[in-house]
């Protein structure tokens, strides 16, 4: 049997289904339908000034930020937080790299990430990251890396305390929770550089000051951030 052959074969018994809607994907589509990929509420914060950016304002007067940037709206019960729940707890990585190559394409196409000189991710405590067998936010690094052009590592960042979920916490609460959590483990490497750090979801932004931070502090010559999605306020 010929290997296209065999694929329409599997495909037929083991339907591919879109990630967002679970519809079976027609040939070509991967991951997501082509009706999912156009009716995903994308915010669409790259295109706008920083001073109009409402995710920006969220850092203003804690830390300087170059970029603050998140692909997708988080609305509940909706497209958004069905692929999170794919990534985070139904062991569906692709979704990750998926959304992380598609963002870091568009990203690129108007003109963002040419001065970013490494991504890294928001780490998992080592239970966290033994229990789940990945970091979901590797995967998004991993996607925005090859969308960009621009390299990757998991290994600069690290996360040396366990701390309680940040679900139901306040924003004074979350960073109490996060402050001292984090360690840059290779300075060499951020230092005097544009550093990109990236997570599945902003909301406070606690975790996100948190390491960016702890970035300037090991000497990286600007920081940025960005997430897959982005809870309103």
């Amino acid at each position: 049997m010929l290997p296209s052959a065999l694929s329409d074969f599997v495909a037929l018994i083991f339907p591919r289904t879109c990630l967002a809607c679970q519809q079976s994907l027609a040939r070509g589509e991967t991951h997501l339908c082509t009706g999912c990929r156009t009716q995903l509420p994308y915010t669409d914060y790259h295109r706008l000034a920083p001073t109009d950016n409402p995710l920006a304002r969220r850092f203003w007067g804690r830390v300087p930020m170059e970029y603050v940037l998140s692909y997708l709206r988080f609305l509940r019960r909706g497209r958004v937080q069905h692929l999170l729940h794919q990534l985070k707890y139904q062991g569906q990585r692709e979704v990750g790299t998926a959304l992380g190559q598609m963002y870091g394409q568009e990203l690129a196409t108007h003109g963002l990430g040419t001065d970013l000189d490494l991504i890294l991710p928001v780490p998992l405590h080592r239970r966290k990251l033994a229990k789940r067998g990945y970091n979901q936010s590797d995967t998004f690094a991993e996607g925005l890396a090859a969308g960009l052009q621009v390299p990757w590592s998991a290994e600069v960042l690290r996360r040396n305390s366990f701390t309680a979920s940040q679900t139901r916490k306040s924003r004074a609460e979350r960073w109490q929770n996060v402050a001292e959590v984090f360690e840059v483990a290779q300075p060499d490497a951020v230092r005097g550089k544009h550093i990109l750090v990236v997570d599945d979801v902003l909301t406070t932004g606690a975790t996100l000051e948190a390491c960016a931070i702890k970035v300037l502090d090991a000497g990286a010559a600007a920081v940025s951030v960005a997430t897959i999605a982005c809870a309103e306020h």
